[in-house]
């Protein structure tokens, strides 16, 4: 949660995430990646109106460092499924902290009874000093002091998933498909780790959307569906054969219709997901945005739009909708939207604190050249350095075809 007074995230009752100044590194940036601060007087006479209640304190994201106040001495060791080539990875990781570092591992119950896993004697020897959970049973909201992901993106979109509230946290290798969110390389893993352990690193705070869906027909003591995404919330027509037809309002003020297969709305670690395949721009995660991005509207002009972080925007079903539509968050857990239910989106106070393996600047442009290629295209050749000469060759060959052509039409 944060303290909106200072900008800075409350700490857990376990040492988790503390914020340091760029004054007391070492090496410091000469700029902020906050936007200077607007002149508040115009022209002679006019000036913004002073209000006190409105002042807060915003800290440079190029200064937010994980620091702990407590020897971390949990871990949560999550790997990608159905994956072999992660188990050799997790197996080593596991024996290391264990062993080397002393440190309680968790994971989840369903490594535990991994056949593959079962087979392996080197698992075997450390089995028993493991301790599991259940996704939807076990709390580990106080339990955990930071997660590692052995995988992809998928793999740390889950992490998000199984922590609705404060998040430990989060250091991703890659071991998957895409890595655009897994800045670490696992070769040399142990050193990685202990620069984390000893508060040697920078933190992307990713931002979350809190969604919220309220049902015309619900029973008014059961609790509305509440969730929080870290890439995105979709509202698409489904099965329908009929285009989607919903309502997008923005605190309280309509703002347009779609028309369409549908909309995302996503956070900036996500304009880099769906939103981009379906035309989006791509912002830096420490930007506070929110991304709205048609998918294949019916009108040319529907461009995504990028709003405020602090707006809450709500979906409904037009009145003249022909069929229902379909709500997915971050891919999972689809839900049916139906006449006069509404989705409720804003940003959440509950960001994904996510270790960079650089820095937020290099992690997020290397990712950018590596996973998706951006710009990259065959380079255009340079002149040659005898440019006069070259010039003066083609103007002669220029000159002989004209005569030459001057000749056959006398002729």
């Amino acid at each position: 949660m944060w303290n909106r007074m200072t900008g800075t995230p409350w700490r857990r009752s376990r040492g988790i995430v503390g914020m340091i100044t760029s004054s007391s590194l070492s090496n410091r940036r000469t700029r902020s990646l906050n936007a200077p601060s607007p002149v508040q007087q115009f022209g002679p006479c006019g000036r913004i109106m002073k209000n006190s209640a409105m002042v807060i304190t915003v800290q440079d994201p190029a200064s937010q460092r994980l620091t702990w106040y407590k020897n971390p001495l949990s871990v949560l060791v999550i790997k990608k499924v159905r994956d072999m080539s992660v188990l050799p990875p997790f197996i080593q990781l596991v024996r290391w902290l264990i062993q080397e570092k002393s440190m309680i591992v968790f994971v989840e119950h369903s490594v535990m009874e991994d056949t593959m896993l079962t087979s392996n004697s080197g698992f075997m020897e450390i089995r028993e000093k493991l301790k599991s959970f259940q996704d939807g049973k076990d709390d580990l909201t106080d339990k955990i002091d930071f997660i590692i992901c052995l995988g992809g993106d998928g793999t740390l979109l889950y992490a998000s998933l199984l922590f609705q509230k404060s998040v430990p946290p989060i250091m991703a290798f890659h071991l998957g498909s895409l890595g655009f969110l897994t800045p670490f390389k696992f070769d040399n893993f142990q050193q990685q780790v202990t620069n984390v352990l000893e508060g040697h690193a920078a933190l992307t705070l990713r931002s979350r959307l809190r969604c919220i869906i309220v049902r015309k027909n619900e029973d008014k003591e059961k609790p509305p569906l509440n969730l929080l995404v870290l890439n995105e919330v979709v509202i698409d027509r489904g099965p329908s054969p009929y285009l989607s037809n919903i309502d997008l309002f923005l605190d309280g003020k309509h703002i347009t219709s779609v028309q369409g297969d549908g909309l995302i709305v996503s956070t900036p670690t996500g304009s880099t997901a769906y939103a981009v395949a379906a035309g989006a721009s791509m912002i830096h995660p420490s930007v506070p945005a929110i991304m709205v991005t048609p998918i294949c509207p019916h009108s040319l002009s529907f461009r995504p739009i990028v709003v405020p972080a602090g707006v809450e925007l709500k979906i409904m079903l037009s009145p003249d909708a022909r069929s229902t539509a379909w709500v997915s968050f971050d891919g999972r857990n689809q839900q049916e939207l139906c006449a006069d239910d509404s989705l409720r989106v804003t940003t959440s106070i509950y960001s994904v604190p996510s270790i960079c393996a650089q820095d937020q600047i290099t992690d997020w442009f290397d990712s950018l050249a590596e996973c998706l290629h951006w710009n990259v295209r065959k380079r255009q050749k340079h002149f040659e350095e005898l440019s006069d000469l070259t010039h003066s060759k083609y103007d002669d060959a220029l000159d002989s075809t004209s005569k030459d052509n001057y000749l056959l039409t006398t002729d």
